[in-house]
């Protein structure tokens, strides 16, 4: 399956990122099929091949979460965008206990 991901490739506190298409068993740091676009955070400056995002959605490619946000911020897809923050179970059980014990006092 093909995945559509970023990966980093600015230099030191510096983030720049491309939007590639690999498939999803590969390390995205190394050989990918397509560079579909580039991400500067800093000065928001996004540079997007639509057409050939286009495409690799057509044939079935599936973007990470956080790409998908992107691609819904720009119109690409419809829908809403996903949660791509995750909580382990530990971190997860003590935020609930908290939450418990703050219904218990008020």
């Amino acid at each position: 399956m093909i995945s559509l991901r970023l990966t980093r490739v600015g230099k030191k506190k510096s983030p720049l990122y491309r939007l590639i298409a690999v498939p999803k068993e590969k390390d995205p740091w190394g050989k990918n099929l397509e560079i579909l676009g580039t991400l500067n955070p800093r000065t928001k400056e996004r540079t997007l091949k639509i057409d050939r995002i286009k495409h690799w959605l057509s044939v079935g490619a599936m973007p990470s979460g956080t790409v998908h946000n992107l691609l819904v911020s720009e119109g690409l897809l419809e829908g809403k965008k996903v949660s791509v923050t995750h909580l382990s179970k530990k971190r997860r059980g003590k935020m609930e206990a908290k939450t418990k014990t703050e219904v218990k006092t008020d």
